[in-house]
């Protein structure tokens, strides 16, 4: 299965790459986050600053006044965090993130250069290097029926273990406006999903998903 740590992220785009250290899947890293960020915060640069308890920002951040954050949270450095945004407990953000107006975050990692530019729900989530979603693009990070989330691949089912679990969107890929990644939904590098999507299981990577459901290769 292509659902590793390094087949979907290039970890050396995370300064707290060390948080997957140990693990298979990179889901495995969700439940690790909170104890990861008190210990990692215990030897951060100089140049963070603790804004609040338990959150800390690097240099060069910008973080408007309508901001609410809640920690534990780690927000690298020259991010951009506009207008409503709500982070929540429990997440790594690493360098040159956009977080978008009225966009809230939980429970998450999102490497180097991601953009959540409007009205984003990322929840119980991995977002690789430069992963983008569009305007409304959310992650459904809970099953209707509370069950446990499996991870389909093909005709295999991967058992997480884990009640909450959104998505893993690997490095490049795009994710059109208003598309929904259900819980357990793992997209590949270099990936595109079209606009008012509903997405399911594994997207290969340099893969493109159109509306009709139809997945083709991206050349």
């Amino acid at each position: 299965m292509k659902v590793s740590v390094n087949e979907l992220l290039n970890i050396e785009e995370l300064d707290a790459r060390a948080v997957f250290d140990g693990v298979k899947y990179p889901w495995e890293a969700l439940t690790e986050i909170k104890d990861f960020i008190f210990e990692y915060a215990k030897n951060l640069p100089s140049d963070f600053q603790r804004i609040k308890e338990f959150v800390w920002v690097g240099k060069g951040t910008t973080i408007e006044k309508s901001v609410l954050i809640n920690g534990p949270a780690i927000i690298g450095y020259n991010c951009e965090i506009r207008h409503s945004a709500y982070i929540r407990d429990n997440v790594i953000i690493g360098n040159d993130v956009v977080i978008g107006n009225s966009t809230e975050i939980k429970n998450s990692i999102l490497f180097n250069k991601v953009q959540l530019p409007h009205y984003n729900y990322v929840g119980d989530s991995i977002l690789g290097y430069k992963a983008h979603l569009g305007a409304g693009a959310i992650t459904s990070n809970l099953k209707s029926d509370g069950t446990l989330v499996k991870v389909k691949y093909g005709t295999d089912i991967v058992e997480t273990g884990l009640r909450k679990f959104g998505a893993i969107v690997g490095d490049s890929a795009e994710v059109g406006c208003n598309s929904v990644l259900n819980p357990g939904t793992i997209i590949g590098k270099d990936s595109i999903v079209y606009p008012l999507s509903s997405v399911r299981g594994y997207i290969a990577e340099k893969s493109i998903l159109k509306s009709n459901g139809e997945i083709v290769e991206r050349k």
